[in-house]
């Protein structure tokens, strides 16, 4: 069956003609994630001499420098280069999970024209996060037909209770905020057919720049007049977490430079912090990770899948627990900065998850 993948693709124009193309702004990320020009080139199978002539026009447009040359150092990304670079890292890493969820969508229509006999998706929504990523992709990469659509935890949850979805994927914070969790995200939910398979444990904590140059280790500091936070959008489980954190600590969020303003992803915060757009950010520290940043650990979460046990049929479910019993599942989950495996992976009913609801 045919796949769907969509990329962003941006450029810049003015008085409708491009001054830079999207070539030139691939070429300047792959020149930052390379070192140089040269490996660059060697990346991407292009000539040194059509790299640099692209370059090259790219700069008279826009009458600024894109390269700068350093002896000894070879050609380096110059200022306005890097906002660049930074640009298309942040648009990539807030609109993945997004085009994911309608490439799966696309994919879901088409595949039901080509084919009227198309068997139908494993349905499921979820919060977006590392470990579901890797679940599903797992899935997919065993043959399994797939229709994903990250949302909200409440949203993904509040889709298992009306039967819009067959699995939900959430985190539930440990610890002092469980219980309030529970009663926000899962009251909708029939607590005798719903089983819980939990995933991954994992880190939430303070994204900071590398060395942490501002000093910033606890929730108490993000009300600081010299920081700038950037947050995660309302409905995500972070968001949550913050709150609950913000309350604990009595801090009111308008004390706070940058509350208001939400990413959708985590990566999207991590990019936002290593661009120099803020401070700090609250978030998971793979992505912290990933763009050389410091992570302070906060609070521990659990993510969970859902599901019904009246509606998901067993062939679907034993597509899942063969996918979470694969030694290749626990050891991905492993892998992962600030992801734990550890006592993860049992079918369980919800007095035996959260124990101290029931």
């Amino acid at each position: 069956m045919p796949k769907v993948s969509i990329n962003p693709i941006w450029s810049v124009t003015e008085n409708g003609s491009n001054v830079l193309q999207p070539k030139v702004l691939e070429l300047l990320s792959l020149i930052y994630s390379e070192g140089n020009l040269a490996k660059a080139c060697k990346k991407n199978n292009s000539s040194y001499r059509y790299s640099w002539n692209l370059i090259k026009e790219a700069e008279k447009k826009l009458n600024q420098k894109l390269l700068i040359s350093t002896i000894g150092k070879g050609s380096e990304l110059s200022p306005l280069a890097s906002k660049l670079v930074w640009a298309g890292l942040r648009i990539s890493a807030r609109l993945s999970p997004m085009l994911e969820t309608l490439a799966s969508e696309l994919e879901t229509e088409i595949n039901h024209v080509l084919s009227p006999s198309f068997s139908e998706n494993l349905n499921i929504n979820a919060s977006h996060g590392y470990a579901v990523e890797r679940f599903i992709n797992l899935l997919i990469d065993s043959g399994h037909s797939v229709e994903r659509k990250y949302v909200g935890s409440r949203e993904a949850l509040a889709s298992l209770a009306s039967g819009s979805c067959e699995i939900a994927g959430f985190p539930i914070p440990s610890g002092d905020f469980e219980n309030i969790a529970i009663k926000n995200y899962l009251k909708g939910i029939n607590e005798k057919t719903t089983s819980f398979i939990q995933i991954a444990k994992r880190q939430q904590g303070l994204i900071v720049n590398k060395s942490n140059p501002k000093k910033i280790y606890s929730i108490k500091d993000l009300i600081r007049k010299d920081i700038r936070f950037i947050n995660r959008q309302p409905s995500s489980g972070t968001y949550f977490l913050l709150e609950c954190l913000l309350n604990k600590n009595k801090i009111k969020s308008e004390e706070i430079n940058g509350f208001q303003q939400g990413e959708y992803t985590h990566a999207a915060v991590a990019a936002f912090v290593a661009s120099g757009m803020a401070d700090v950010g609250l978030g998971l520290e793979t992505p912290a990770r990933n763009f050389d940043l410091d992570f302070i650990p906060i609070a521990s979460e659990r993510y969970f899948i859902a599901f019904d046990k009246k509606t998901l049929n067993k062939n679907k479910l034993q597509k899942i627990i063969s996918i979470i019993e694969d030694k290749k599942f626990e050891k991905t989950i492993n892998n992962l900065p600030g992801y734990s495996f550890s006592d993860c992976g049992k079918i369980q009913k919800f007095d035996q998850v959260f124990e101290s609801s029931s």
